[in-house]
């Protein structure tokens, strides 16, 4: 188990930025000095030799990571150290296949030019999460940054004591309950999660779901029937009932509609 350094009442994180811009780098040392006082800057590296060197001599706790480099990517590196005992932020200027692929991946990342502000959020959240597994996500990161099928990818579901890695297409349902939801598998699974629905909603509706209620985020090709009774349900996999919002209906039908062509 790694032991972080005390310093008064802060967890220092030894941390390694490695970009092949010299500028980016710069610009990296400069926020994380006036941005992030438990961050100890113990090396600097400008791609995936370098880097590897400055990890093996160094043992960082976080690394501020490109994915892009001269002599290959970060992925590549990444390879080579397995088990990764360190947290990762990534540093890109990718598009938006690859942002939505970090964001199933559960994976935090900084787009460049790089905020003050989130850089600071990133931090904190890596902190936090540094005792847990790292390699489940990035393996779950690497899977989903391949093109292909939208409802094969994997998103990563972090409860308290667990991180689950579920397949897209085996969630039947999302329900909300309170400030977590509560994702619903096909196999009977329930697995709570401190997130939001309306996060899963942005994040799951270009893979086949529909937020039908305010409450509920269903899968859609997992529709059996819609039952008119009671206010309106849709009765998916399982028997499962999920009601209808009022205002919702005649969106369901033209959807019905337009799977039936």
């Amino acid at each position: 188990m790694r032991i972080f350094r005390k310093n008064s009442e802060l967890n220092i994180l030894r941390t390694i930025i490695i970009d092949d811009e010299a500028h980016m780098r710069q610009t990296l040392e400069k926020l994380v000095k006036q941005s992030c006082p438990n961050v100890k800057l113990v090396a600097q590296a400008d791609g995936v030799k370098t880097g590897m060197e400055a990890i093996q001599k160094h043992h960082p706790d976080l690394i501020l990571l490109d994915i892009k480099m001269n002599d290959g990517t970060g992925f590549d590196l990444l390879k080579q150290l397995q088990p990764v005992d360190f947290k990762v932020i990534f540093v890109t200027a990718y598009d938006q296949f690859a942002i939505k692929a970090f964001r199933f991946s559960a994976i935090d990342y900084l787009l460049k030019p790089v905020d003050a502000d989130e850089l600071t959020e990133a931090v904190c959240k890596a902190e936090k999460l540094m005792q847990q597994d790292f390699s489940t996500q990035l393996n779950a990161l690497e899977e989903n940054m391949q093109p292909g099928d939208k409802a094969n990818r994997k998103i990563i579901l972090r409860t308290f004591d667990n991180i689950h890695l579920v397949k897209v297409q085996d969630i039947n349902f999302c329900e909300s309950e309170g400030s977590y939801t509560a994702v619903h598998l096909l196999n009977g699974k329930k697995i709570m999660v401190s997130t939001l629905l309306k996060e899963y909603d942005e994040l799951l509706k270009d893979s086949g779901f529909y937020r039908i209620h305010k409450s509920f985020l269903i899968n859609i090709r997992y529709i059996n029937r819609f039952e008119k009774g009671d206010g309106g349900y849709v009765v998916l996999e399982n028997e499962s009932k999920v009601p209808v919002a009022s205002r919702k209906r005649e969106e369901l039908m033209e959807l019905f509609e337009r799977l039936s062509e």
